[in-house]
């Protein structure tokens, strides 16, 4: 009896080793082992498959082309929801033009949230299930296995916001600025979704200038950029805190916090820098002053609209506006640079050293080293990009330090600001440019996933040292 159980034994061990495993989850594994190379490829292709339709003859007004390189150089920054344009989209392109522009911008947006936010699905799948369980009830805003469901929630989230913003400004430009109902309700949602989006494509040659002093468009442009900007996670947590009062997460604390501070600081430099200049805001009645500076305190946390002249600011208006643009909005959203969270976690180590503490608190929470360690990974990584880069179109076109620099910082922080040197650059630094957009949307959420999936447990350590600092 024992030997037939033995051979049973045996004969079951042999057939399981002979069975090859399910090829679909030996995909899953590999997708979550690779989740950032997949998505970038991805993004990608749907930016040559962009460029590609633009440059058929169907995108473009009659009497006008474009080249390979301009139809990239606009489907790079509709998709990565930049707003640095060279070509007049409302003149340059066709109605089939403008509405592939405009899928782009709705596709980067939407993509760039779920793309982020699957990434953090994928990071959560990387640990254990206590790990897993910890990190959910901390963010509370991604479930292990809802994927479908978060992926629903954020198209869901984006076109309610793009639609009460599109219901607000088409009764304007019918009834204030003359437009036809039809263009008007065209409008209306094309600039909805670009502002929401945070891509500050306009279908005008100047931007919003001709809707200076307007108090219906602007702030709803305004708000449209700043609730996109806050990032899916914070969102989807303000919209359970209406409905359940539930303690928030550090994260929606330090993003709405630090959000708040540089928003209203920055609408009060910008206004106050450019209160006497007679090129921007000089010349306008206070009320207006307040409403248009107050509109460029927030357009370069990455909106990218202006309704004055960028290029005519005073340089300590630049210098602001660049170090808004290089931080960027929050995790998860529709605007660039390293991040309010960054930022704050940044601000949160200095203070620390400085009293003294050898750990940081926040909140009643001590931060993690892993994500101290990203942070600052993220923020020199982002510099030495914008000094690279701003010191090889320096050395190779006639521009000066500061424009150069702020076209670098807008790219790498896909804002779309410009002093109006963009169409002036030469093709090849359209090309840089593009890479700038590419690497400033997609690297920073791919870079932390990066890290985050890559962290391993070292059973060994060495003699703790220290070099002399300062």
């Amino acid at each position: 009896m024992q030997r037939r159980t033995s051979a049973l034994r045996g004969l079951l061990t042999r057939g399981a080793r002979r069975l090859p495993r399910p090829p679909q989850s030996a995909r899953a594994r590999g997708l979550w082992r690779r989740p950032a190379s997949v998505f970038l490829l991805l993004i990608i292709a749907v930016d040559l498959i962009g460029a590609g339709l633009l440059t058929l003859p169907a995108a473009h007004a009659e009497g006008h082309g474009l080249s390979f390189t301009d139809a990239l150089f606009t489907s790079t920054s509709a998709l990565m929801v930049c707003g640095l344009a060279v070509i007049d989209l409302g003149a340059d392109l066709s109605l089939f033009g403008q509405i592939v522009v405009l899928v782009l911008i709705q596709a980067g947006g939407i993509g760039i949230m779920a793309l982020a936010s699957l990434l953090g699905v994928a990071v959560l799948h990387r640990f254990g299930l206590r790990m897993r369980l910890t990190l959910q009830t901390e963010t509370r805003i991604m479930q292990v296995g809802d994927v479908r469901g978060l992926v629903r929630r954020i198209i869901l989230v984006s076109l309610a916001c793009e639609a009460v913003v599109a219901l607000l400004l088409a009764p304007r430009l019918w009834l204030v600025h003359g437009e036809d109902l039809p263009e008007a309700l065209y409008l209306a949602v094309f600039h909805a979704v670009s502002a929401f989006n945070n891509a500050g494509l306009a279908l005008y040659p100047d931007s919003l200038v001709r809707f200076a002093a307007d108090p219906v468009m602007l702030p709803a442009v305004a708000i449209a950029s700043v609730i996109g900007g806050l990032g899916f996670p914070v969102l989807l947590e303000l919209r359970r805190h209406l409905h359940h009062h539930r303690r928030w997460s550090l994260h929606a604390k330090l993003t709405i916090v630090t959000t708040a501070l540089l928003y209203f600081g920055g609408a009060a430099a910008v206004t106050l820098l450019e209160w006497t200049n007679p090129a921007t805001l000089g010349g306008m009645p206070w009320w207006q002053r307040v409403l248009d500076g107050s509109f460029h305190g927030v357009m370069p946390r990455s909106g990218g609209f202006n309704v004055v002249d960028v290029g005519a600011m005073n340089e300590a208006t630049l210098l602001v506006i660049m170090m808004l643009m290089f931080v960027g909005g929050g995790s998860a959203g529709t605007a660039g640079g390293i991040k309010v969270a960054t930022l704050a976690v940044i601000f949160l180590v200095v203070w620390a050293e400085i009293r003294g503490h050898p750990n940081v608190h926040v909140f009643g929470r001590k931060l993690a080293p892993e994500v101290i360690r990203q942070s600052l990974s993220l923020l020199f990584l982002s510099m030495t990009v914008v000094v690279a880069s701003t010191v090889l179109l320096l050395s190779t076109t006639p521009f000066d330090l500061v424009p150069v620099m702020f076209e670098v910082i807008s790219a790498s922080g896909v804002v779309g600001l410009s002093t109006g040197i963009t169409a002036d650059l030469p093709p090849w630094a359209h090309l840089l440019l593009t890479v700038l957009m590419l690497a400033g949307r997609v690297g920073p959420v791919t870079f932390a996933a990066a890290l985050a999936l890559r962290e391993r447990t070292r059973r060994y350590d060495f003699p703790v040292s220290r070099p002399i600092i300062g």
